[in-house]
C-alpha cells in the first residue's frame, strides 16, 4: 500500500482527502500571541476575520515530532509513503521531511518512503496530490507516481491576483511605494511562479479586467488542444469570484473539470483575504 501524504497548504477539501485517503500534516499558523494548526485549531475564514481587523499573522512549517511519528507508524507496517510538500522556495517544511525521513530510515532501512519537493502552492501542488492519491488507489507503483509528479513539477502554471496589496508588502513581495499607489490607482496585479517562488507578471485596473487576463494567460500558456486535467481555483474568502472565475474559463474554454476550495491559513496569511489563484498544467498528463 502507497500512502499519500500532504500538509495543508495544499488546500485540498476535506471530502476529497477523505475519499482518497489522504494524510494531511498542519502547518502552524501564529495570530494575536496565540498559536494554531491549521485546519484543526483555526479555521481559514476566521484567519481572515483577524487579518481584516488588523491582525498580521505569522506561519511555521509542519512541526518535526509529527512529520516523524507519521512517516515511523508507515514504516513499522512495512508500508510506502510519499510525502508531497510545499514549495521548498516558501517553506523549510520539505529540507525538514527529508531529515526525519533518514532519521526513520536509521531504524527502518528498507522502508519505502519519498519526500517530494512540490514546488507549488495551494491547490497547485493541492492537485498534485490529487492525481498521485487516486493513482495509489488504482494500484500504481511509487515510480508511476513520482513520474506523474514530475510532470506536474515541469507543466503546473499558477496564476494569482490579490485584493488589497497591503498582505504582500508585510510579506515582502512588493516596496511600500508600490503598494501605496497600486491601492491609490486601484492597481490588481497578477503573479505567477516561477522555480518554486513567486514573481510580479503584469499590473492591471479593475478585478473583472484581471480575471479575464488570467484566463486569457491560461489560454496563452495551455500547449495542447488535447483535453487537459483537472483546473483548479483557490479563493480567500471570496467564492463568488472564484465562481465568476470559473464561468469564464467555461465560457472561453469548454473545460468544465474546474476545482473550487478556499485558500487555508498557511498561504492566505500571506496573500491576505480575496486572493484568487488559478491552477493548471500547459500539457496533458502521459501514461508512464
Amino acid at each position: 500500500m502507497i500512502h499519500i501524504i500532504t500538509d495543508t497548504g495544499s488546500d485540498l477539501p476535506k471530502q476529497v482527502m477523505d475519499d482518497l485517503d489522504i494524510i494531511m500534516l498542519p502547518l502552524v499558523v501564529q495570530v494575536n500571541d496565540e498559536e494554531y494548526f491549521d485546519r484543526s485549531t483555526i479555521e481559514p475564514k476566521q484567519l481572515y476575520t483577524y487579518m481584516k481587523e488588523g491582525a498580521a499573522p505569522k506561519t511555521a512549517q509542519v512541526p518535526p515530532s509529527l512529520i516523524k511519528e507519521t512517516l515511523e507508524s508507515i514504516a513499522k507496517k512495512g508500508e510506502s509513503a510519499i510525502y508531497i510538500t510545499l514549495s521548498s522556495g516558501i517553506s523549510g517544511t520539505y529540507q525538514t521531511a527529508v531529515l526525519m525521513k533518514n532519521e526513520v530510515l536509521e531504524d527502518y532501512p528498507d522502508a519505502k518512503i519519498e519526500i517530494f519537493d512540490s514546488q507549488a502552492a495551494s491547490l497547485g501542488y493541492g492537485l498534485m496530490v490529487y492525481e498521485a492519491a487516486k493513482q495509489a488507489k488504482d494500484g500504481k507503483t511509487l515510480d508511476e507516481i513520482i513520474h506523474t509528479l514530475k510532470h506536474y513539477v515541469e507543466h503546473l502554471e499558477l496564476i494569482f491576483t490579490v485584493d488589497d496589496l497591503e498582505y504582500l508588502l508585510r510579506g515582502g513581495r512588493i516596496s511600500k511605494t508600490a503598494a501605496v499607489m497600486g491601492t491609490l490607482l486601484k492597481i490588481k496585479p497578477v503573479l505567477h511562479m516561477e522555480d518554486g517562488k513567486l514573481f510580479p507578471l503584469e499590473k492591471l485596473r479593475g478585478k473583472k479586467k484581471v480575471l479575464g487576463r488570467m484566463v486569457e494567460i491560461m489560454k496563452e500558456r495551455i500547449k495542447t488542444s488535447d483535453p487537459i486535467s483537472t483546473i483548479g481555483i483557490s479563493h480567500a474568502d471570496d467564492v463568488e469570484t472564484a465562481q465568476a472565475l470559473k464561468e469564464l474559463i467555461i465560457e472561453e474554454t469548454g473545460n468544465k473539470n474546474i476545482l473550487i476550495t478556499m485558500i487555508g491559513c498557511a498561504i492566505g496569511a500571506h496573500a491576505g483575504p480575496g486572493t484568487i489563484a488559478l491552477f493548471f498544467l500547459n500539457t496533458p498528463l502521459k501514461e508512464s
